[in-house]
């Protein structure tokens, strides 16, 4: 068996049992594919998400750095970022969730780090045109214009958050958060 078809199988089985919660047999898998056939950031990106799992944060940034020192991409960008934000470091990590979403506007937890972040920092109005950009990729995404509707509210758009929110309960009526926010409003 060709060790590229080991390392696609030992991926595979890390991420079937990452996304089952078996976090030690995912670990298990992910490190043999890692050590097979030559680099990869894959691995060490599961081993990140495991170690965050786990609340180690330490362990979390070390394979963060790994996956991006071997193959920069918004998935690894956003992984330092999301780490940096718990340890208290939420101007890197408000710098890093915008580079991860240069590279891919539809990273998820980037976009959704950013606001919270941005929020902590009272930079929310520099969250608002990540999330349109999403919503232009994606215009279906409820808890993405609920975001964006949030950002605009706290920097005194209150018509553009009405307009927003009454869109998003169009799509989605039962939407109990939405139409909270717009009787507040």
């Amino acid at each position: 068996m060709s060790s590229h078809l080991d390392y696609e199988i030992n991926k595979e089985l890390g991420e079937c049992y990452l996304f089952m919660g078996e976090l030690d047999k995912a670990e298990s898998y992910y490190h043999k594919a890692a050590s097979s056939n030559g680099v990869h950031p894959d691995p060490y990106l599961g081993l990140a998400t495991i170690a965050v799992q786990r609340g180690d944060l330490d362990q979390a940034m070390a394979m963060y750095q790994k996956a991006e020192n071997i193959a920069s991409s918004d998935k690894s960008i956003a992984g330092i970022a999301l780490v940096s934000a718990h340890q208290g470091q939420e101007g890197k990590a408000f710098d890093l969730y915008l580079k991860a979403l240069s590279l891919n506007p539809e990273n998820i937890v980037a976009l959704f780090g950013l606001v919270q972040v941005a929020h902590v920092l009272g930079r929310t109005a520099e969250a608002i045109t990540p999330l349109e950009q999403h919503l232009e990729l994606n215009p279906g995404k409820s808890e993405v214009r609920y975001a964006l509707s949030g950002c605009l509210v706290s920097c005194g758009r209150k018509d553009e958050a009405r307009a927003h929110l009454h869109r998003l309960l169009e799509m989605d009526p039962a939407n109990a958060s939405a139409a909270e926010l717009l009787a507040q409003l």
